[in-house]
């Protein structure tokens, strides 16, 4: 007998560094349906992926998906991490994420609960399950945030923002025996480097290391009229590093001051132009 619900793995692009993703259920009952309760559990997560209603239920037509946000619980990594990611890719029904929906419909009498398989056609749970990983074994090595200044020239057209490392003590271990390289950092959707102040590559972190701080002088990477009133990801700032085995981009997120600093120097820069 089919089941009523299905389930689709998603996550919005607002919803980037957040570690959060989405739930897509759709109901194929025919029936109008109200779930109670939903959760996905997956062998790269060390917890179920939960979506907590914020009151009651919630109504779902026939026919008609609904996203629902649920928070990541922490990854699995290090030696457990090749077997949960060939289990969770592999081929048997067996071994991929399962749902779990709680829900009622008209005429039933009680709350039932049902388990369908759920599908992940953009790889949304490995993906993230790597980007975290990755970023837990940087912040082994060093914290790596973004000053909440931005400093903007005179001319209004280029700022400069500040890349603060702070290596983590050595903890009796040698200098040098816990490292990092920031092979290069990208640009996004609403800033990037000038021709004529390229930044900087290849910049080895050791843990017991003194503090440093990046100067990155940036410009507007777009200036339609959309750029800021659309953006999602345009303040998180992906580096491209490699620590211990494992290479990949880790992005720093600008806090709520920068953020809206940003936002404010790439709406005037582009009125300069």
């Amino acid at each position: 007998m089919p089941l009523p619900v299905t389930v689709e793995v998603n996550q919005s692009r607002d919803q980037y560094g957040k570690q959060a993703i989405q739930l897509l259920l759709t109901n194929v009952s025919g029936r109008p349906m109200t779930v109670a309760a939903a959760q996905l559990a997956s062998p790269l997560f060390r917890g179920r992926i939960l979506w907590e209603p914020t009151g009651g239920g919630l109504e779902l037509p026939p026919g008609q998906p609904k996203s629902l946000p649920a928070r990541l619980p922490a990854p699995v990594c290090g030696p457990e991490q090749s077997a949960a990611r060939q289990s969770a890719t592999g081929q048997s029904t067996a071994q991929q994420p399962v749902a779990s929906v709680r829900y009622s419909q008209a005429g039933q009498a009680g709350v039932r609960e049902v388990a369908p398989v759920a599908v992940d056609p953009f790889g949304v749970l490995e993906r993230n399950n790597m980007e975290l990983c990755l970023a837990a074994e940087a912040a082994a090595v060093a914290d790596i945030v973004l000053d909440r200044r931005l400093d903007v020239a005179p001319d209004s057209r280029t700022a400069v923002v500040r890349l603060v490392i702070t290596p983590k003590e050595t903890g009796g271990a040698g200098p040098g025996e816990g490292s990092m390289i920031i092979a290069s950092i990208a640009g996004t959707t609403l800033i990037a480097e000038p021709a004529e102040s390229p930044w900087p590559r290849n910049i080895r972190i050791v843990r017991g290391a003194p503090h440093t701080e990046l100067r990155l002088r940036i410009r507007p990477a777009r200036c339609d009229p959309h750029a800021v009133a659309e953006d999602k990801v345009g303040t998180l700032l992906p580096l491209n590093v490699s620590v211990g085995r494992r290479e990949g981009q880790l992005k720093i997120a600008a806090g709520p001051a920068l953020r809206g600093q940003v936002y404010d120097f790439v709406t005037s820069a582009c009125a300069q132009r």
